[in-house]
């Protein structure tokens, strides 16, 4: 028995040793290497969380009020934090402290199941990849065990990542427990596809959407990381991370890790370090590319995207850099220079400069082209080619009257003014003096009628067909409701659900057809007449009407009741007189 006892001793001597056994029952933490930095700063508290205060705000208030939901959704991006906040939630339902003995929002200082719960090695708080245990059995493992108690923490929690990758016989094994679960279970799910969730689970669910991280907050947080290691990076660099983290704090913090090893210990990292580590274009050459193509400056601007494109600059990249200054210009032009857009100064009189030549409408209108440009990069089979479309479309779209300056023209040319042989452009004052001197009776110029332009729709429906334009000659047959055409212009009402760059679209083709600039005006205040598509479906009516009306057609009908009209036929030639209806018809019994 001594033996025995002085054995015990020694264990019990050895424990103290070695510490405190971890609540968790988890093995003991072994020394790490280097830690990235995406893990290294991974928020500890939910005051450290970036840019989702509306989520902590609505906990803090759930849990101060002893209203703790069963189970939490958890929806967003990549990055945004949705397994940390998983894990914080696990922290404060299981928060343990002398301090406080009860479920917290403020697990700061950390609790006695913190730890372990934060490294993923607590025994109670089980933690899932759905993306690889997708069937039923994984779960019917969850829901054997969810009838046990906790072995030490107050609940036992459930942590599913990906939940939307569990098959359908998966769910439905889980929905009513998930309904009516034991009061020591909560289960916390996270998402990147809520579409995909069924929404008998999401009903079942208090929902959390994470925000993707504002750009300037994401920069903010990425300077103090860096003063936090000694790392010096250029504003300018930081800002280019975060644009190009997308609001997803994970891929910036991957991103810095990999821009702070760009340097050395003659300086800091450069802006030009991280652009060409992320493959991007100087955005400052992207800034003369956009003034290029708005000026008109076609060999110019695509010679810098030729530039651009060798020195190893991403067509999507660039295309998203040119939204990202047209939406700048937006916003200088709404607001003034007051704007907060993120660049630096010179860049801002840069943008102001470029935004004051062009009204608030026709900036929109940029922007939208853009944004269809960025589309048709992505799904082309040569970005390159694409991107060179989009500026040139950019440059049409940029050449266009403005909506007031185009009214201004059209009330003059309906004063018997024509349209002069150089038309205007958006900048230009062209059409107000024309406007003015047409009002005043001081000009009689009419602008020649141009060769070769259509003089109908059904012409320029023709020409559309002849270059194989099916795309545009579709969109012209739904949409168009013709006012007026000829003379270098055309007018017409937009039938519903026409798409914001048709007009765009045909004055760019009118002008390679013709060699001539075109207005076209989609805003004309005369009703139009029907589209191609509504005139085909009001003659096939009329057709079937005026066969229904046919005496044979009628006797037809009496004779087979509930016989119907299939189909009109119109006869190709008629040799002499008969008796026959003018449509023939499939009679059904």
């Amino acid at each position: 028995m001594d033996d025995i006892e002085t054995d015990t001793d020694t264990m019990d001597q050895a424990g103290e040793d070695a510490g405190p056994a971890l609540p968790g029952l988890d093995a003991p933490a072994t020394p790490a290497g280097y830690q990235v930095l995406a893990r290294k700063y991974r928020p500890q508290r939910f005051a450290d969380l970036i840019g989702q205060d509306a989520m902590v705000r609505t906990l803090t208030h759930a849990f101060a009020a002893g209203r703790i939901a069963h189970a939490y959704m958890l929806t967003g991006v990549r990055g945004v934090g949705k397994t940390t906040t998983a894990r914080l939630i696990a922290r404060a339902l299981n928060y343990d402290s002398d301090a406080r003995k009860g479920p917290s929002i403020e697990i700061d200082p950390p609790g006695i199941h913190c730890d372990a719960i934060a490294r993923s090695a607590h025994v109670d708080v089980l933690e899932m990849d759905a993306a690889s245990r997708t069937g039923v059995n994984d779960i019917r493992e969850i829901l054997d065990g969810v009838r046990y108690a906790p072995v030490s923490a107050r609940y036992k929690v459930y942590i599913i990542d990906e939940v939307h990758m569990l098959s359908t016989s998966a769910f439905n094994a889980l929905l009513k427990t998930l309904e009516e679960p034991p009061p020591h279970v909560k289960f916390i799910f996270a998402t990147t596809e809520i579409r995909k969730v069924p929404v008998t689970v999401l009903s079942r669910c208090q929902r959390f959407d994470l925000k993707r991280v504002p750009r300037e907050a994401l920069t903010t947080h990425l300077e103090g990381i860096c003063a936090k290691e000694g790392a010096v990076v250029e504003a300018e660099g930081l800002a280019a991370i975060a644009r190009a983290a997308e609001g997803s704090v994970r891929d910036a913090l991957s991103l810095l890790d990999q821009a702070i090893v760009q340097g050395s210990e003659a300086g800091p990292v450069s802006a030009a370090q991280v652009r060409d580590m992320l493959g991007l274009a100087d955005r400052s050459r992207v800034l003369d590319l956009l003034e290029a193509a708005l000026s008109g400056e076609g060999e110019k601007a695509l010679g810098e995207l030729a530039h651009q494109y060798d020195a190893g600059a991403d067509p999507q990249v660039l295309m998203r850099d040119v939204l990202d200054y047209l939406h700048a210009m937006n916003r200088l032009k709404a607001a003034g220079k007051g704007a907060q857009i993120g660049e630096a100064a010179e860049t801002v009189e840069r943008l102001h400069a470029l935004a004051e030549s062009h009204s608030l409408a026709s900036l929109s209108r940029l922007w939208k082209t853009a944004l269809s440009g960025l589309e048709d990069v992505r799904s082309a089979p040569d970005p390159m080619a694409a991107v060179e479309i989009a500026i040139i479309r950019l440059m049409s779209a940029a050449s266009l009257p403005g909506p007031e300056e185009a009214a201004r023209l059209i009330a003059a040319m309906a004063q018997g003014g024509g349209m002069p042989e150089s038309a205007p452009s958006a900048r230009s004052e062209a059409p107000r003096a024309q406007a003015e001197d047409n009002a005043h009776g001081e000009a009689d110029n009419e602008a020649p009628v141009m060769a070769g332009g259509p003089a109908s729709l059904a012409d320029l429906i023709a020409m559309l067909d002849a270059e194989r334009e099916v795309l545009l000659k579709d969109q012209v047959e739904r949409f168009v409701r013709l006012v007026s055409i000829g003379k270098g212009k055309l007018v017409y009402e937009a039938a519903g659900g026409a798409p914001d760059d048709l007009s765009g679209k045909l004055a760019a083709f009118l002008q390679a057809e013709t060699g001539q600039r075109w207005l076209v005006d989609s805003g004309g205040r005369a009703p139009g007449a029907e589209t191609m598509r509504e005139r085909a479906r009001r003659e096939t009516e009329e057709r079937r009407e005026r066969a229904l009306r046919d005496p044979a057609v009628v006797k037809a009908m009496t004779l087979f009741p509930g016989a119907e009209l299939e189909a009109i036929i119109a006869p190709e030639t008629r040799a002499e007189p008969s008796e026959e209806p003018a449509a023939h018809q499939e009679r059904k019994p």
